[in-house]
């Protein structure tokens, strides 16, 4: 009961919707998957249902790995920003890939321009589909690739499939991001990526921004597709972290847009793929020129819900209040990874009173500083930086040398493209 309080705290301090983990009246989350069987999963289906005792997530503190036997359960309305649609037919064949995996999938989603469209990637793609890519979380990762290897073998590496589930699990763990990602892997008559990472660390990247390597990828528009409580509590808190962190660094009058790419550049500036020639250097005016209406529903509610900003209906134009006392309460709930990283740059500055004497004064003197956006983009940088160069290096030993060669190749051939003249 104590570790249920401290969730619902947690969530009401850092996001702004209001959530309660015993409400009698409120209703679970969309269907979960049940984490206590191999067999083949049914096609999901998001719209909620009556809770299945043996699917229930648990509502321990994210990122911690002790469990509780108290359901967590959410608001019938909480999160439902999250909840994307996209065409049948998408929805179709994206729940028919999952549902072929017998390994338990707790949450699973899928983005990118195979499942929302990006300026430019038509014409690129015209007569090739594009490879459609999902992310896994799943309980125990080491017993999810037992399975995984023994249904799909094909699907890693040979030296994966020789070393076993054990190498893979140890291998998934290396670095910040820990993921472990299986590339053009033909499923369902199309060719799909997908990772694999335990709830426990997509929860804490969600909420702490460790790595920013999956919660990265979570601030732009996706398709879920199994949900699970304690993931859409702890996205929650992720988007709104990335609103903050995008209003820190914008004026005080701005527009719809630039807020949208503000929030999408923050895990491609630092990405090293985008210092070498493996991105698109385009990609992030193309996510937000074809997806505005999907940052609009995914944010949109939880803009309007934070102190001091006024964005009126209809208008693409947002407004902040930029006093400093506003300022520090978004800097006070950055994620604590980030909010960390400012406070040692600023420790020590002179004519800064002590955090320790006096807390709200010290932040309210961070919030005003002139140097607060540079920093903040810098440290952001730094950590995605960090994260995706361990990742992709860990590439090389998930996927093997052929296939990354092969994929750095196709990332080569979208950044000629995305730099060609117009």
């Amino acid at each position: 009961m104590l570790v249920a309080r401290r969730t619902a705290r947690l969530a009401r301090y850092l996001s702004t919707e209001s959530v309660s983990s015993q409400s009698p009246d409120s209703s679970p989350p969309p269907p979960q998957s049940r984490t206590q069987t191999a067999r083949p999963q049914a096609r999901s289906s998001l719209t909620p249902r009556k809770p299945d005792p043996s699917t229930s997530s648990s509502p321990s503190i994210p990122g911690s790995t002790s469990n509780s036997s108290i359901p967590l359960r959410l608001p019938r309305d909480f999160g439902r920003n999250q909840l994307l649609s996209v065409p049948s037919s998408t929805r179709a064949l994206l729940e028919e890939i999952v549902g072929t995996f017998h390994s338990p999938i707790r949450y699973a989603f899928a983005y990118g321009s195979g499942v929302f469209e990006q300026e430019g990637s038509s014409k690129l793609e015209k007569d090739k589909k594009p490879m459609l890519d999902f992310i896994f979380a799943v309980s125990h990762p080491e017993h999810w690739h037992s399975i995984n290897l023994a249904q799909n073998p094909s699907h890693y590496a040979l030296h994966a499939r020789l070393l076993g589930s054990d190498f893979v699990g140890r291998v998934q763990n290396w670095g910040p991001a820990a993921v472990w990602f299986n590339p053009f892997v033909p499923v369902c008559g199309v060719n799909i990526k997908y990772g694999v990472i335990s709830v426990d660390n997509l929860c804490t990247d969600l909420l702490t921004w460790n790595s920013l390597y999956v919660a990265g990828r979570m601030h732009k528009p996706l398709r879920i597709i199994k949900d699970d409580a304690r993931v859409r509590l702890t996205q929650q808190v992720n988007l709104t972290s990335a609103i903050r962190t995008a209003l820190l660094t914008l004026p005080e009058t701005f527009e719809e847009r630039q807020l949208y790419e503000r929030i999408a550049a923050l895990s491609y500036n630092g990405d090293l793929r985008m210092a070498l020639p493996f991105e698109n250097r385009s990609k992030i005016s193309n996510i937000v020129n074809a997806q505005t209406p999907q940052f609009r529903d995914l944010y949109h509610r939880l803009v309007v819900g934070l102190p001091g900003v006024e964005w009126q209906e209809g208008s693409t134009t947002i407004k902040q209040d930029g006093s400093p006392l506003t300022r520090a309460a978004h800097v006070r709930k950055l994620p604590s990874e980030l909010r960390n990283r400012i406070d040692i740059r600023f420790a020590n500055r002179p004519g800064i009173p002590s955090k320790d004497s006096d807390e709200s004064g010290y932040w309210a003197h961070v919030a005003a500083d002139a140097s607060l956006p540079e920093i903040i983009e810098a440290e952001v940088n730094q950590t995605v930086r960090y994260s995706s160069t361990i990742q992709s290096l860990k590439g090389l030993v998930t996927a093997g040398v052929g296939t990354s060669i092969r994929y750095t190749g196709r990332k080569i051939a979208k950044y000629w493209q995305g730099n060609k003249p117009q």
